[in-house]
């Protein structure tokens, strides 16, 4: 197969114009995902917590896969069910030994149960399979509000714990020592961090939300150490990968997950060799001048 038929078969966008008032609440519901995920991106890889972001993604998606069997709420379920993960993985998890062995528990655990639920689902496959890798127009009226909702419940919390989160985030001994409630700000973000991973499940499915909620924020460290640009190329980061996933998948063929992710490591494969770049630069200018070595003594 030439590689031309091969796009043909990945994209048409000769009904584009047509089709796009058609995924414009998947639009809005994407750039607050964006917005969203990209802050908490930079607490999760802060905390170093990519792990626990994996394992609450397939408790929310067994939650949308029990909501989905009972004909009830979809986005619900998966916000009950990030929610119960991020605090089993909060009240139980408070050191790191203990915390990555509850969310090796709880991962198969609830992608056993979510598969369990698909199969006993009698509707549509498509239903099954975007809860997994996301669709493209599965955002209607109600679910966009209530992601719209989350985000600014979300983006409320944030406001108000961000500097002592990010300080204990980054310096836990040295935030205890000056009185900021860790443990606290700990439970606080896991719940900020359920209900963010129950958004993404809407938009790029289960499997694959690590490319909204740690690709964007490991893609902005790379190219600065700034406190305040690397929450916002973050965001800029998140937000292209989400709307810009969106807007090819309406002209793909396949799920809307591998236009968002193949997005999301481009930037994060460009900022990497930006940062690279820019190190081996000033480390070159920093590099001290070679220092002449003595001649011999001559000989008496």
């Amino acid at each position: 197969m030439s590689w031309d038929a091969v796009l043909g078969s990945l994209f048409d966008f000769s009904d584009y114009s047509r089709l796009l008032p058609l995924v414009a609440n998947s639009l809005w519901a994407a750039a607050a995902l964006g917005l969203v995920g990209g802050l908490v991106g930079v607490l999760v890889a802060a905390r170093d917590l990519a792990f626990a972001v994996h394992g609450i993604a397939e408790l929310s998606f067994a939650g949308a896969a029990a909501a989905l069997l009972l004909s009830v709420d979809v986005v619900l379920g998966s916000v009950v069910g990030s929610l119960l993960a991020a605090a089993l993985i909060g009240v139980l998890g408070v050191r790191a030994r203990d915390r990555n062995s509850i969310i090796g528990v709880l991962m198969p655990f609830g992608l056993g149960l979510g598969v369990l639920f698909l199969a006993l689902y009698p509707g549509r496959s498509a239903n099954k399979f975007g809860l997994l890798t996301g669709q493209v127009v599965a955002v209607d009226d109600p679910r966009l509000v209530t992601m719209l909702a989350t985000s600014a419940v979300v983006l409320a919390v944030l406001a108000v714990v961000w500097r002592p989160l990010l300080f204990a985030s980054v310096d836990p001994d040295g935030a205890a020592a000056r009185g900021v409630p860790v443990r606290g700000l700990s439970l606080v973000f896991m719940v900020v961090l359920g209900l963010s991973v129950a958004m993404a499940v809407q938009v790029v499915g289960a499997l694959l939300v690590l490319s909204l909620l740690i690709t964007p924020a490991a893609a902005a460290v790379r190219v600065s150490a700034s406190p305040l640009w690397v929450p916002v190329l973050s965001v800029v980061f998140a937000m292209t990968s989400a709307v810009g996933g969106i807007l090819l998948a309406l002209g793909g063929s396949v799920p809307i997950s591998p236009y968002v992710t193949t997005i999301s490591f481009a930037i994060y494969v460009a900022c990497r060799l930006l940062g690279d770049r820019r190190s081996r630069r000033g480390w070159t200018r920093r590099r001290p001048a070679p220092v002449a070595q003595p001649e011999a003594a001559t000989s008496l």
